[in-house]
């Protein structure tokens, strides 16, 4: 038998683009801790030209090309044209969090984002409220709402959607970071320092990089 067929969930979930870390798939998470394992799978990708990645920290791991030739190249830019939409509100929904919380650094996985915790510390400061107010209409966000409450639980459902939070409990309003939000600090970075490709930050934003 196969000694792969057991991981089949696990290689299913990396070929969808899932990111796996210890929030989102803690099982998953662990076997993918086996260098042996990892071997195996990267053998069985090989045709398909993908490896399994993982970032600096090893809090994530995805999918990625084994070769950087032409079609991969011309599918990594797509793919960064629909991220690039993502990345300023993201960073800028990060700093926002920092500042009203009074974090001494950026969110990463694991951490615990009380929302009505947050909302409290927005409505108690109106410049934090401009802030979140300009936020939530972003189109990534996308909301027409004109309250605290509904604009800050907006932005969280978009964010548990796109998998940068997860929510444990849908009755209550604590939401848990996942591993890729370490992934999309890590591009931006690489965008950054590799590419070349302008991001126009705010101070607060270039603090996070």
């Amino acid at each position: 038998m196969n000694p792969l067929l057991q991981h089949g969930p696990l290689l299913e979930k990396l070929l969808a683009g899932q990111f796996i870390c210890a929030v989102t798939e803690p099982e998953h998470y662990q076997r993918l801790q086996q260098e042996a394992l990892r071997e195996q799978l990267d053998e069985y990708l090989q045709p398909l030209n993908r490896r399994v990645a993982q970032n600096d920290d090893t809090s994530v791991f995805f999918l990625a090309y084994r070769h950087i030739d032409q079609d991969a190249r011309e599918h990594m830019k797509q793919q960064l044209q629909v991220v690039m939409a993502s990345l300023l509100p993201l960073l800028e929904w990060l700093t926002y969090v920092q500042e009203a919380l009074g974090h001494d650094s950026v969110l990463s996985p694991g951490d615990i984002v009380k929302l009505q915790e947050l909302i409290l510390k927005t409505e108690d400061h109106p410049s934090l409220q401009q802030r979140l107010q300009a936020l939530a209409k972003d189109k990534f966000f996308n909301s027409q709402a004109d309250s605290v409450d509904a604009q800050a639980k907006q932005i969280a459902k978009r964010l548990v959607e796109h998998g940068y939070l997860q929510q444990p409990h849908k009755e209550r309003l604590f939401f848990t970071v996942t591993g890729k939000m370490d992934y999309l600090l890590e591009l931006v970075r690489f965008i950054k320092d590799e590419e070349n490709i302008p991001l126009e930050e705010s101070p607060q934003q270039e603090d996070l990089l």
